[in-house]
């Protein structure tokens, strides 16, 4: 009985540090999407910016 009780503690002790686990690797990847996310607005933003006011003053000429 008492190596029932000890293999559950450590499957429960296992299931609890791998759900810290997976939780510090979704934080990084979405750190990681983040970063990308801002470095790219950062270079393209301008050119984006340009075809947006290039598209609107098309469309608002008659």
């Amino acid at each position: 009985m008492d190596t029932i009780k000890l293999f559950v503690i450590n499957l429960l002790c296992r299931v609890k540090s791998e759900k810290g686990q997976t939780l510090v690797e979704y934080a990084l990847i979405i750190v990681l999407i983040a970063l990308a996310a801002i470095v790219a607005m950062k270079y393209l933003g301008g050119t984006v910016n340009n075809t947006y006011s290039n598209a609107a003053s098309t469309l608002a000429k008659p």
